[in-house]
């Protein structure tokens, strides 16, 4: 069974994915999860920032296995507009765990964009301090709006919302079109919450715009040559990761700056680590099978059948 983008869209809501992220990201932390490092490969279709990338990404979660392939290549909004061509696309698959069999084939790049925004609203939830209202957003592409839907409905109190782009006509037309305002990175990056979702190479957060409270989410420019916040905002505050192996591994903005990733996310919502509350928190995600898989399995639990096949004892 093949599932197209429109049919994900019409099923797959917040309301479900939050909560359903929030206990796969504390089932990681608790090995109950088991997913290999992605393995990425460059496609070589082009010199410079047009040269995509490949990746597949597999998972074992309770009765499901799953795997994503996903690809990047950041030279198709240079092309053609009327190609209608997405910088991220992704093909996620489904078995069925006690057989093998095959369920569904689905697109992905919707789920990866709405699992994305869900980590960060799970993060917020847990990690922002009970008087957050403002969130400053640096960036203003597809992941500034589905984090737009997700914190607004993970956090209802953060009303004074400003968002920066490095196109400024960009954060004004989002801005518009979202009842919120544009801002200078300045203002943006004082927020109490601060999402970054930049795909730059250098960084455009600096440490010392953040209040003492803040909580960054840091979920753009993955890469181990990328990196969003400068060196302050990675050792002035306390790190935490969807995952501290992943993070150590793909994150820039971890590796370049020496900052050490101080628990998992997951960790938090067992109980089993406590986030100090002295200095700002920076949030890092790179993205992980499990929360493909995750969003993958409630759109099968309206779009098709994903009860396990009773297994036969075999004779002895």
């Amino acid at each position: 069974m093949y599932i197209p983008e429109h049919e994900v869209r019409a099923v797959l809501t917040y309301d479900a994915l939050i909560p359903a992220i929030r206990q796969a990201l504390t089932d990681y932390s608790a090995g109950l999860v088991d997913q290999p490092a992605r393995t990425i490969l460059r496609a070589s279709n082009a010199e410079g920032s047009r040269n995509g990338w490949f990746a597949v990404m597999p998972v074992i979660y309770g009765d499901m296995m799953g795997v994503k392939t996903v690809t990047f290549f950041p030279g198709n909004e240079e092309l053609d507009p009327a190609l209608g061509l997405h910088t991220h696309m992704a093909i996620v698959e489904v078995l069925r765990r006690s057989t093998g069999e095959p369920l569904a084939v689905m697109d992905g790049r919707l789920i990866t964009e709405m699992r994305t925004a869900a980590v960060s609203a799970v993060a917020l939830d847990a990690l922002a301090p009970p008087e957050a209202a403002s969130l400053g957003i640096l960036g203003s592409g597809v992941q500034a709006r589905s984090h737009l839907r997700a914190l607004r409905l993970a956090r209802p109190a953060l009303k004074d919302v400003r968002i920066w782009s490095r196109t400024p006509s960009h954060a004004e037309r989002l801005a518009e079109e979202t009842g919120v305002r544009a801002a200078s990175i300045q203002e943006a990056g004082a927020a109490d919450v601060v999402l970054t979702e930049t795909a730059s190479s250098a960084p455009v957060l600096e440490g010392h715009w953040l209040v003492p409270h803040a909580l960054v989410l840091a979920v753009g420019a993955t890469g181990s040559a990328l990196r969003e916040l400068d060196d302050q905002a990675m050792l002035g505050s306390y790190g935490v990761a969807e995952s501290r192996s992943y993070v150590e591994r793909e994150s820039g903005d971890v590796r370049l700056s020496g900052a050490e990733v101080q628990a998992e996310i997951g960790e938090i919502l067992s109980g089993s680590v406590t986030v100090p509350r002295d200095k700002p928190i920076v949030f890092k995600s790179v993205g992980m099978a499990i929360e493909d898989l995750t969003a993958a399995k409630l759109v099968l639990k309206v779009l098709g059948p994903v009860n396990p096949r009773p297994i036969k004892k075999i004779k002895e």
